[in-house]
């Protein structure tokens, strides 16, 4: 699972790091602490072979193309990777429309143990980014909608898959985080053989990794500021 997540990077990191076409990257990236879904998020995507990579805003939400409402795209924020090439929501995408959508770092909320008599369930959450500060680039899907009046809405997904052994304590599932070797294969719209992308949605190794309790304020996406991600305890 992966709902909340980071983008603080230079555009010149970004431009180097996904080797974006010139010319393709007119996309404003102030930074980000707090990223929540609906929101227009950044990602990196070809369209066609042989004229690039492009940085383009998409709304973080899968809307179908066959969908009759866009709402559906706020429950599906995640895909599963191991079951995506079945799912009529995301079989399509997944064989043409692959993104990458560039992240510093993602939250996830531990369940731990309240006081006697209080009601509900309290959660603790956690940052997990890597220990250089550097970029995590997330495997995902994009998707274009267009209603019978002619609106376009282009959204996407993350994918998941299990969580490596210092994700565990905190949550079963972890977003797809794609090393630089695997992106000329993931990002191609001809490699449309779902089978040889099937070793690319593994767990990132946990080396490299951090994982660290930070503030409650982050359950709000109103807060978008660097306190989002300082420790604490």
């Amino acid at each position: 699972m992966c709902g909340r997540y980071t983008l603080i990077c230079s555009e010149r990191e970004l431009v180097e790091v996904f080797d974006i076409a010139p010319g393709a990257h007119q996309v404003a990236l102030p930074p980000r602490f707090n990223i929540a879904p609906s929101q227009d998020v950044p990602v990196i995507r070809i369209i066609k072979q042989g004229v690039g990579r492009e940085l383009h805003q998409v709304r973080w939400g899968l809307v179908p193309s066959w969908a009759r409402d866009p709402m559906v795209g706020n429950r599906m924020i995640n895909a599963r990777s191991e079951t995506a090439a079945q799912k009529p929501s995301f079989r399509a995408a997944l064989r043409a429309r692959r993104c990458l959508i560039p992240c510093t770092g993602f939250y996830e909320w531990q369940p731990v143990a309240s006081r006697v008599g209080a009601r509900g369930q309290r959660k603790q959450p956690y940052y997990i980014c890597r220990l250089d500060g550097g970029l995590l680039p997330l495997a995902g899907l994009w998707e274009r909608w267009q209603s019978s009046v002619g609106e376009v809405i282009e959204s996407c997904s993350i994918l998941t898959t299990e969580a490596n052994a210092l994700l565990r304590p905190l949550h079963d599932r972890m977003p797809v985080i794609l090393p630089p070797e695997h992106f000329a294969l993931w990002l191609d719209p001809a490699e449309q053989d779902v089978r040889l992308l099937e070793p690319l949605l593994k767990p990132l190794p946990e080396a490299g990794l951090v994982a660290y309790p930070v503030g409650s304020q982050v359950g709000n996406p109103r807060n978008n500021d660097p306190s989002c991600i300082e420790p604490v305890g």
